[in-house]
C-alpha cells in the first residue's frame, strides 16, 4: 500500500512565525497497482504519477507521497506535520518558540535534556520534565523543570534544571 498526505497551505501552525508552510492534512492509503512510470506504485516511490492520481481521484489538493517505515522524506507524516518543499521532507512542527532545526532537521531546545531523570533512588520516584518556554524567555539560563513521580501534595515542588541537578523553584 501507498500512503500520500493531503497537503495545504496556510500560515505557521505555531504561530511562532507569519510564514506559510504547507501542512498535513490527511493522510490516504491508496494501493500499489495504481499505474506509476511504466510500472506501478510499488517499484515507483515518489513518483508524480502518483500524486497526479491522487489529485484526480480526489479532485484536486495538494498531494506527496509519505513513507510508512519512513524510507524517504526523513518521517512518515502526520497530522499538522509540515512538508518542506525545499528539503523534500516532513517535519513535525515546532513545540516551542525557542526550539530550532539541528543539521537533521530535528527541533531542539536551547538547553541540552537534563542528564539526571532519577532520584537517588530509581525505584522511589523519577523526575516528571517538561519544556516551559515562558520560564525560558524570562531567564535564557531555565527552562527544563521538574516534579517529583511521588509529591502527591496539592502543589507539587517545581523544580528548574540549573545544568547540573535539579533545583527547588
Amino acid at each position: 500500500m501507498a500512503h500520500f498526505t493531503e497537503l495545504k497551505e496556510m500560515t505557521d501552525p505555531s504561530g511562532f512565525t507569519s510564514d506559510t508552510q504547507l501542512v498535513v492534512q490527511r493522510i490516504v492509503v491508496v494501493g500499489n497497482d495504481i499505474p506509476a512510470n511504466g510500472g506501478t506504485l510499488e517499484d515507483n516511490d515518489m513518483h508524480v504519477d502518483g500524486e497526479t492520481w491522487c489529485i484526480k481521484f480526489f479532485k484536486g489538493g495538494i498531494w506527496k507521497q509519505t513513507s510508512y517505515n519512513s524510507r524517504f522524506r526523513k518521517k512518515y507524516a502526520g497530522m499538522g506535520d509540515v512538508y518542506d518543499s525545499v528539503k523534500d521532507k516532513f517535519i513535525s512542527q515546532q513545540p516551542y518558540q525557542s526550539w530550532t532545526l539541528n543539521a537533521d532537521d530535528n527541533w531542539m531546545s536551547p538547553i541540552p535534556f537534563p542528564t539526571i531523570r532519577n532520584g537517588e533512588n530509581p525505584e522511589e520516584y523519577f523526575y516528571m520534565i517538561e519544556w516551559n518556554d515562558a520560564k525560558y524567555r524570562e531567564d535564557n539560563t531555565k527552562g527544563w523543570e521538574a516534579k517529583k513521580s511521588n509529591d502527591t501534595s496539592d502543589t507539587p515542588t517545581v523544580y528548574d534544571w540549573n545544568g547540573t541537578a535539579w533545583i527547588a523553584s
